[in-house]
Formats: C-alpha cells, structure tokens, sequence
C-alpha cells in the first residue's frame, strides 16, 4: 500500500485531534482528497489550531484573514462579513460561537490574540487575505468595504499581507494548511454565486436583526 495513503487511513480511523477550548463547535468532515480532517468556518466564525488539519471556507463579499506561524506549526482562519460595528466596542472571546466575530474588527482581534494564547509573538504572524468579491451586478460592494478595512487595520497594526486574493466577480473556496501557511484558493464560477448569495444575505439579515452588545465587553 501506498505509504501516503495507509497514514490518510490510519488518520481517519483515528477520527479528528482534540479541537483547542473554545472551537469545539466548529465542525470539522474528512476531506478525501487531502487525506485530512478540515474544520469548516461560517461567516462569522474563526478557528485556530495547532493539529495537522485543514481550515475551508467559502467565501462571497467576505473576508478570510488566515494568520499563522510556521515556525510554531500554529495558525487559523477567520471568516467576517462587515468591517465594523460603528462602536468603539472592544472585543473578548470566551469561546464558543460569537455574534461579535462578524465584524471585521473582533474577528481579527479574535484569531490573533487566541494565536499569541499558544506562544506566538506577533512579530511572528504572517498573514494572507482573500475573498471581498462583488459576485453580484446588482448588490451593494460590500466586498470593497471588507477590501478596504482589511488594508487599513494592517497598516495600523503594522503588519504586512504575504499574499492576498481580493475582489473581481467570483466566489472563493480557501483551504488553508494551517501548520505550514500553504493556501490554496479555488475561483468559483458564477453558477456557484447563487448559492454563496444566498448564505451571505441570509446571515446579512440575521445581523441586522441581532444586537452584537451581549458578546462584547467593555474594559
């Protein structure tokens, strides 16, 4: 037997690693191709880990920021719909799902400050971007807002995009080899836009339906 492929099996028998605290919620499927478990993040969620897994998203007029830290085999993925809330609300995760991490804002203080909990500096953290597409004539650029809020928080955090894949009219799949910040990202055709449209603006209407007060803490 292919050596590759008796480890594949071997990893799937033994089901997925233990999630860190505070991300067991995020579901996680094997994917066959890669011979790996994957953790697959929502708009509004984010995932960092330090197993040997995949982080999938898909994504329309939002963002995914995945950060990691090769050195210390670390990193993760987060993926937020709007830039930021319009408060000067500071943001604390205590785990589990978050109404607050749909904002630009508290999903990158989120993924960065749960990556410096497992002992990686900040000027250790390389960072790639994707996603802000406008997938749609006739909607508003929502994209373009992400696009925008995305560069300006990087220049005033001081951090620098190893790579980035951002706007134009498709949908994106991301996958992210979180240990070693490999990405792979998958131009999606229009006949998938319906689909990704259709998640968007249901979580859209949700947001302006929910009040984000009760997952931010003031300091």
């Amino acid at each position: 037997m292919n050596p590759d492929l008796k480890q594949a099996q071997q990893r799937k028998s033994q089901g997925p690693a233990a999630s860190i605290s505070g991300f067991e919620h995020v579901m996680r499927y094997w994917d066959a191709r890669r011979g790996l478990f994957a953790a697959k993040v929502l708009p509004g969620e984010f995932y960092v880990t330090r197993n040997e897994e995949l982080v999938v998203t898909v994504l329309g007029s939002c963002i995914a920021a995945c950060v990691f830290a090769p050195e210390l085999k670390v990193g993760g993925m987060n993926h937020f719909m709007l830039p930021h809330t319009g408060g000067n609300e500071q943001f604390k995760f205590t785990g589990g799902p978050s109404t607050a991490t749909r904002y630009g804002t508290h999903a990158m203080e989120g993924l960065i400050n749960e990556i410096v909990k497992l002992g990686v500096p900040k000027n250790q953290m390389q960072i790639k971007l994707f996603g802000g597409g406008k997938i749609l004539q006739q909607m508003t650029d929502v994209g373009k807002r992400n696009i925008d809020f995305i560069h300006a928080y990087l220049e005033q955090e001081t951090m620098t995009a190893a790579a980035e894949d951002l706007g134009g009219p498709h949908p994106r799949k991301v996958v992210l080899w979180p240990q070693t910040g490999r990405v792979q990202v998958k131009h999606l055709s229009r006949l998938d836009s319906g689909t990704v449209v259709k998640l968007e603006s249901s979580y859209e209407s949700e947001i302006d339906r929910e009040k984000v007060a009760s997952d931010v803490e003031l300091f």
